[in-house]
Order: structure tokens, then C-alpha cells, then sequence
């Protein structure tokens, strides 16, 4: 459900963010460490510091606004 949203949001911000997904089945050991508990998280990284976390459907105009927030 989040793979429409994040194209259309990497096709607003083009380079300024770089959208990465991960499937906590495959890579169970990234989601025990970013403590991933439900499906979809979107976590938002700068320099390797966590800046934002969110669990559920996030729309692209909000994802958009946090990450000019914290850029």
C-alpha cells in the first residue's frame, strides 16, 4: 500500500531524501533493531540518527512536510 505513496513522493523530492524499504520477513534482524513491531514503520534518518518514526499508511504531502522539517 506505501509503494504508490513513496513513488509519488520520491517524484516531488527527487534528491533530497533517499527512500530505502526493507521487508522485516527477509532482514528480521534490521527490524529487531530499529524495533519494528508493525507493518508499514517509516523511519526517517539523518547522519544515522533517527529524527522521526511512524507505524501506519503515512500520505505523501505529510512525509513531504517532515522531511522539510528535518532537512
Amino acid at each position: 500500500m506505501m509503494s504508490p505513496i513513496l513513488e509519488k513522493l520520491k517524484e516531488k523530492i527527487g534528491d533530497s531524501a533517499t527512500i530505502i524499504k526493507v521487508d522485516v520477513d527477509k532482514n528480521q534482524a534490521a527490524a529487531q533493531a530499529f524495533q519494528v513491531q508493525g507493518v508499514p514503520t517509516l523511519i526517517l534518518f539523518k547522519k544515522g540518527n533517527v529524527l522521526w518514526r511512524q507505524s501506519g499508511v503515512v500520505q505523501a504531502t505529510q512525509l513531504e512536510q517532515v522531511i522539510k522539517l528535518h532537512s
